[in-house]
């Protein structure tokens, strides 16, 4: 048997009901990852500082501090602006949902829920956080800089923090600059997801991603009716 991605990484388990607490930590564990857990959003904010983990699975439905200002405040530390985060949520409405991916959530699954899935969910995860590891040179288009191995980006010589889907989706577009990138395809590129998964994903860390690269966020264009495009700078090297 294939051992998963990411196996033995330190993943934290956020939610104030012990059934699913107890659910997810049992199969995250079988499947060879290190779980801890926690039942309020500040337990979870002093694990996440202190243990620094790969990944949380964060519910967002948290009695006193919301999910939702867990994940804020997890993106304002520096210690843990880029852990990875799938967010579990009860609500099926959309705004939710978007909410979560504008304050920087790598994922999301709706419950009720397959464990089987949410360990796949944080393999894929963990797996396209590590998929850049390969490429050592570093992409430079415009005033946008990109270190692969490092996983750095630099806008006109000052870091952006960016989480690790951010980035991923960024380096897609970067290696493929010139290039348009089909919502669908960078779902199952970036996300590892199947197409039918909402294409609102896409456009909710496209709009993060031309914020925080400003300026050089206007090098994102859409090409409307089919997705997104880096454009070719002038002064690309790579």
């Amino acid at each position: 048997m294939t051992a998963a991605p990411g196996v033995g990484a330190r993943v934290l388990v956020v939610d104030d009901e012990p059934d699913i607490v107890a659910l997810v930590v049992y199969h995250l564990a079988k499947a060879g990852f290190r779980v801890s857990s926690a039942t309020t959003g500040n337990d979870a904010l002093q694990i996440a500082a202190r243990d620094r983990p790969a990944l949380i699975v964060l519910d967002l439905m948290l009695p006193g501090l919301s999910g939702f200002d867990v994940l804020q405040r997890l993106r304002e530390d520096e210690r843990t602006a880029k852990v990875a985060v799938l967010m579990l949520t009860a609500r099926k409405d959309e705004p939710d949902r978007i909410r979560g991916l504008q304050l920087g959530a790598d994922d999301y699954l709706t419950k009720p829920f397959s464990p089987q899935e949410l360990v796949l969910r944080v393999s894929a995860i963990l797996r396209r956080i590590a998929g850049s590891d390969d490429a050592s040179e570093v992409l430079r288009i415009g005033p946008l800089e990109i270190d692969r191995t490092a996983h750095v980006v630099t806008v006109k010589g000052h870091e952006v923090e960016l989480t690790p889907t951010e980035f991923k989706l960024l380096l897609i577009l970067a290696e493929r600059r010139g290039r348009v990138q089909a919502r669908a395809h960078l779902l199952e590129t970036v996300w590892e997801a199947a197409p039918d998964i909402q294409t609102r994903t896409v456009d909710m860390h496209i709009q993060r991603l031309r914020t925080k690269l400003h300026p050089a966020g206007d090098l994102i264009e859409t090409v409307r009716g089919f997705g997104y495009r880096l454009k070719a700078a002038d002064s690309d090297a790579a």
